[in-house]
Formats: structure tokens, sequence, C-alpha cells
């Protein structure tokens, strides 16, 4: 009899937990469709806020561009920077890879039969295919050594000193 007892007990406490959990879950559900109104609600809010405010105060330009200082900047101090770049440092830091081993057909630093050909086409030639690129029989050269962040000026003293190691 006190089998029978304790299976009543056990299915009595299951009801209650079942009913327990089913109004928690109700209860819950009700509170989610609570804040999903009010969290609608103030998103409403914000956007009539939006709509009725001065928009031109919210969109403003990043940036502006002063065209005045360009214009003004003295040609000396252009000059001085441009004759102040290091050729042999450019050389190191962006030509070498392909100069120092030959690599898609260019010249060797240094090769003296290499480069006879190319000196004699004169400088402007090698800063004209140096800086746009270049592809001959012998192989490619890419804009500026594939490396666009550099200037022309700095193109143009690597180039100076690949000659100036190659005569």
């Amino acid at each position: 009899m006190s089998t029978t007892m304790s299976e009543q007990q056990f299915l009595k406490k299951s009801i209650i937990f079942l009913i327990f959990g089913v109004i928690l879950t109700l209860f819950l559900v009700m509170m989610g469709f609570v804040n999903a109104g009010t969290i609608g609600q103030r998103v409403l809010d914000e956007r009539n806020a939006l709509v009725e405010s001065d928009a031109s105060t919210l969109l403003q330009p990043v940036g502006q561009i002063n065209v005045g200082a360009i214009a003004t900047q003295p040609v000396e101090s252009i000059e001085v920077a441009a004759a102040n770049i290091n050729g042999g440092q450019v050389y190191q830091n962006a030509c070498m890879a392909c100069h120092a081993a030959g690599i898609a057909g260019a010249p060797k630093t240094g090769d003296i039969g290499a480069w006879a050909n190319r000196i004699a086409q004169g400088s402007e030639t090698l800063y004209t295919h140096a800086i746009g690129g270049f592809q001959g029989n012998a192989g490619v050269m890419p804009a500026k050594g594939g490396n666009a962040g550099l200037s022309d000026d700095e193109v143009k003293a690597a180039v100076d000193h690949m000659v100036a190691q190659s005569q």
C-alpha cells in the first residue's frame, strides 16, 4: 500500500511542477511582449525626434580640403624635400626585391652589361618606365615597382641610385 501512496505523491508533485513550468513560461512570454512594445515605442520616438530635428546638423562633412595652404607653400621647400630623398634607402625598401635577384627580367643592380642599353636611353626614359611601368622583351617593370605609395621623386632617386651602382 505504501508503494501506491508514493506513486500518487510523485504524480501530484509532477503535475504541480508541470503547472508551475507552464505558468512561468507564460509569464516570461508576456514580459517579452511588454518589453518589445516599450522598445518598439522607444525606437519610434527616436525616429520621430530625428525627423523633426534639423537634419543639417546631423549631416556634416567628415573633413575639408584647404586648397589655399597648398598654393601658398613655397616651391623651395618641395625642392629641398626632393633633394633629401635617399635613393639607396628607397632601393633597399622597394626595389631590391627584384633588382638584386633579377626577378621578372629586372636588370640586377651592378650588372654593367644589363644596364648599358637602358642607361643609353637617358634618365627621362628610365624615370618614365620606372614611374609608369614598362613591358619589354626582357621582362616587366610594374609602375613604381608595384609600390604605389612611392612618390615620383622617390622612384627617380632609386633609379639614380641603381644607375650609379651599374655604370
